[in-house]
């Protein structure tokens, strides 16, 4: 059962979850699909969800708190930003300790807000191992910097909250008469002062473009395109991710990831993917091939990446930004702070209905995700998030493999034979077949966890889906994948461009054949043998998440099955939490 309090034990099944933990995250939910926040505009309901986050930081951290009230920093960051200084000590636990002067991270915070696009600046979110993994938007172009009123107001909703010091600005446009130079060693030197005294090293860029281009203006940058080489002293990693407008596709789609590869042919798209060789060579992963691996395969490889990164044996931080820091950024810091947890590497003591919460009230809302935008134009990405943990429960995604989770409260021994069989046979109707009203449709873990070692391989029979090539770079060793010339292109593959040709450019994706296991809401596929505690903890949050998201916002289905049979499992999950979702298929 989920014990009411974290002193109780902790085994747990769905069927015995709090009803009132369930029904706070369905709450939040539902507020959450309906207003974006805003730090300007925080409304009671807002204030309990700002308080129970720090609540649940301060189970297992020592904490200090950036200001940043009523969004004077940044409009679309939380008021009271939560910085980890250590956590809380335990007999047989290290303890890691910050050297960071609260105040001085203050000021730090405060001068390079205009380095970053709207303002998100460099924002430390996890505590791993007295390492800080961070979160920003990309770099701000000079298009927003000389905008700055004018820009914040269109592109954030119409409030100017983002720049306060008009002192930092030139009177003229030297600046972009001679390469912005002036301009850009100031703010960016701030940017990376931030960065050094957070002791971050790695930074790792989602866009799939070098600089963001809209009317024409280069109206942001990154760090790898920076032409003074500012940032020459830091691991810049380009692993180009698809921004949300893909994820309409996946709903287009039914929710199904699988078989779903982004067209990487589109002008926009000229961001390499370049990585560190000693990166290349630890995760037995095919970098050449990222450009023909679906979604699934593509989020699981970059989450090794980022997995691989932090548990190298130096001191360093990492940085996750994508180009604003709201779609993609919040979907790898959440899968890296639920990942953690599940190791028993994070949050220790919180419950699965309690991270949960946590990632979705403060990775998510209070850092400014538009769920009720994106829900809009069924850009599905937030719940992608959470279904995709069923992709990442095996032990190859742990932080700490083959240790025991010395401070993890799940044991195996706590499981009963109830507790393991979530559903019973009875319940579930046929496995085969989807005409049974709560039919699922399971999937092998192992192909779900491991697509280089137990998927179809969609395209072992065709040449490389990809007009990019491997090039050298210099020091520190890298390894880069870029766009070869056109005409070489067409003579040495000519498939791909009739590929290219009969793919939607405005679908933005190559719809490939499915592996198996592809259903949106299947469940792995165990029995009654004893999971694993970061497999259980895991399919935990995934199904707490399922009930409330199908009793709030439901799946918005482009062509619903007339089986019923994702209507019938989605009102499983809400039935076994008390949740009952009237609108589980819109």
């Amino acid at each position: 059962m989920m014990a009411a309090s974290p002193s109780a034990a902790r085994g747990f099944t769905v069927p015995g979850l709090s009803v009132r933990k369930s029904q706070q995250i369905a709450d939040l939910i539902d507020l959450f699909s309906k207003t974006q926040y805003r730090a300007k505009e925080v409304t009671p309901r807002v204030e309990v969800i700002e308080k129970r986050c720090l609540e649940l930081f301060a189970r297992d951290y020592k904490y200090s708190i950036i200001c940043n009230s009523n969004g004077e920093v940044c409009g679309h960051y939380p008021r009271q930003i939560v910085f980890l200084e250590y956590e809380c000590p335990e007999v047989d636990r290290d303890r890691f300790e910050s050297t960071v002067q609260i105040s001085k991270l203050q000021d730090l915070v405060n001068r390079s807000k205009m380095a970053r696009c709207r303002g998100r600046f460099v924002c430390p979110v996890i505590l791993y191992n007295g390492k800080h993994i961070c979160r920003s938007a990309t770099l701000a172009g000079w298009g927003e910097l000389y905008g700055r009123t004018g820009y914040n107001y269109i592109f954030s909703g119409g409030s100017d909250d983002t720049w306060t010091e008009a002192e930092e600005l030139p009177e003229d446009d030297s600046a972009v008469g001679n390469g912005d130079s002036q301009l850009f060693d100031k703010v960016r030197g701030h940017d990376i002062k931030l960065l050094r005294y957070l002791s971050v090293r790695y930074i790792c860029d989602l866009m799939v473009e070098n600089k963001k281009v809209k009317f024409g203006l280069n109206v942001t940058s990154s760090e790898k395109v920076d032409k003074a080489q500012r940032y020459a002293d830091f691991t810049l990693l380009s692993v180009p991710y698809p921004g949300c407008e893909f994820f309409k596709d996946y709903k287009d789609r039914d929710y199904t990831a699988e078989g779903l590869v982004f067209n990487w042919n589109q002008d926009h798209v000229d961001a390499p993917l370049t990585i560190p060789v000693r990166f290349t060579h630890n995760l037995n992963i095919d970098w050449s091939q990222y450009q023909s691996w679906d979604l699934v395969e593509q989020t699981q490889n970059y989450l090794k990446l980022l997995l691989h990164i932090i548990n190298n044996d130096d001191d360093s931080g990492l940085l996750v930004h994508c180009i604003s820091g709201w779609d993609r950024t919040p979907l790898f810091v959440s899968l890296l702070r639920l990942s953690l947890w599940a190791d028993g590497a994070v949050h220790a003591s919180l419950e699965p209905a309690e991270i949960l919460y946590l990632t979705i009230a403060y990775d998510w809302f209070l850092f400014g995700h538009m769920l009720p935008d994106r829900l809009s134009k069924g850009e599905e990405i937030f719940f992608f998030c959470f279904n995709f943990l069923k992709h990442i429960v095996s032990e190859k995604f742990s932080a700490v493999r083959k240790q025991r989770r010395k401070n993890s409260h799940f044991k195996d021994s706590e499981f009963t034979v109830e507790d393991l069989c979530q559903l019973r046979s009875t319940d579930r109707g046929s496995v085969t077949s989807l005409s049974s009203e709560f039919s699922l449709i399971t999937e092998e873990v192992a192909g779900a966890s491991c697509p280089a070692a137990d998927t179809v391989d969609l395209f072992s029979n065709q040449p490389q889906a990809s007009n990019w090539r491997k090039v050298p770079t210099s020091s520190p060793p890298m390894v880069v994948w870029c766009k070869q010339n056109p005409l070489e292109e067409h003579l040495s593959h000519p498939v791909n461009e009739a590929k290219s040709s009969s793919s939607s450019s405005s679908n933005q994706s190559d719809h490939g054949v499915l592996r198996s296991g592809s259903s949106p809401l299947a469940v792995p596929s165990r029995g009654c043998s004893v999971p694993s505690q970061r497999q259980a903890r895991l399919e935990a949050v995934r199904e707490i998440f399922l009930a409330a998201y199908s009793s709030t916002v439901g799946l918005r289905s482009s062509a619903p099955s007339p089986s019923g049979a994702i209507s019938g499992l989605l009102e499983q999950f809400a039935r076994g939490v008390g949740l009952r979702g009237s609108n589980a298929i819109v």
